[in-house]
């Protein structure tokens, strides 16, 4: 059995997907109380990685747990997740970690991230991490101004990153879950172009049919938008991030094409399939 956490978000659906057309038994779990939808043979739980004691039940028995971290991690106990998947017989642990843990190791807004690479490193089972890039989904954030003012705003509008699309992530880490090659590995994950927010501003107008016009906005504006719905360390060091990529951060990484045998996908195609939530 392989338990995947954050099963319901942009990666977690699309690798419970795989897995089970792969027919794998898989355990999906989530934080969240609304009703879930999995796909027909897939068992749901409902379990918060912040308390490690509702995961027991949940991976015993299981033999690979894909772990997904919300936000920086910095309210996790690893060492306590750890020590419940171990009692529960995992031997593979895949993280999804990020690349700004390899990037930006010491960034106050990613260490803790980086400490629960350490953490798994240190676990004595099986483990690849992965460490996407920016998400194309992020992009979510501009729907509503997209539908009703036909109009984004975001800062260093001429800043070019490789951004990755979620369902790639899901997919690797299927592939990953399944095959004892990727063991002692760290993936980075990222799309196969560099592209600016006014170019995929302009990308959404081409997926929807109709102009999207690009505002630039300042750092502080953006930061202050940020800080609503995530802690003040992550924004300046997403923002840091956005603004001043390192040579690293917009390297183009092999690793999608040479696990999954394909290209990765590009923001031209995430927009496509993603068009209905800009109208």
């Amino acid at each position: 059995m392989i338990v995947v956490t954050g099963a319901t978000g942009n990666v977690g659906r699309v690798l419970v997907e795989a897995l089970s057309a792969a027919g794998e038994r898989v355990t999906a779990v989530s934080r969240g109380t609304s009703p879930v939808s999995v796909p027909e043979g897939v068992r749901y739980r409902q379990a918060d990685l912040a308390e490690p004691e509702t995961l027991r039940p949940v991976v015993d028995g299981a033999r690979a747990l894909f772990l997904l971290v919300a936000g920086a991690g910095a309210h996790l106990d690893p060492g306590a997740i750890l020590d419940v998947a171990k009692a529960g017989g995992v031997a593979r642990l895949v993280l999804l970690s990020s690349q700004a843990a390899g990037t930006r190791p010491r960034s106050v807004s990613h260490a803790p991230l980086r400490g629960i690479e350490d953490a798994v490193r240190r676990s004595g089972a099986a483990w690849t991490i992965l460490r996407p890039g920016g998400f194309a989904s992020n992009a979510y954030a501009w729907a509503e101004s997209v539908r009703t003012r036909g109009t984004v705003a975001a800062p260093f509008g001429d800043v070019g990153l490789p951004v990755v699309d979620p369902a790639d992530i899901g997919e690797v880490a299927a592939a990953v879950l399944r095959e004892d090659r990727h063991a002692g590995r760290i993936y980075e994950l990222t799309g196969p172009a560099l592209t600016t927010p006014r170019q995929r501003a302009g990308i959404i107008g081409e997926a929807l049919g109709r102009p999207v016009r690009f505002v630039d906005q300042t750092r502080a504006e953006a930061r202050a938008q940020m800080v609503r719905f995530m802690p003040e360390p992550v924004a300046d060091g997403t923002l840091d991030i956005l603004g001043d990529p390192t040579p690293e951060e917009r390297r183009i990484s092999p690793h999608t094409e040479q696990i999954l045998g394909r290209p990765p996908r590009g923001f031209d195609e995430w927009a496509r399939r993603h068009a209905h939530a800009f109208r």
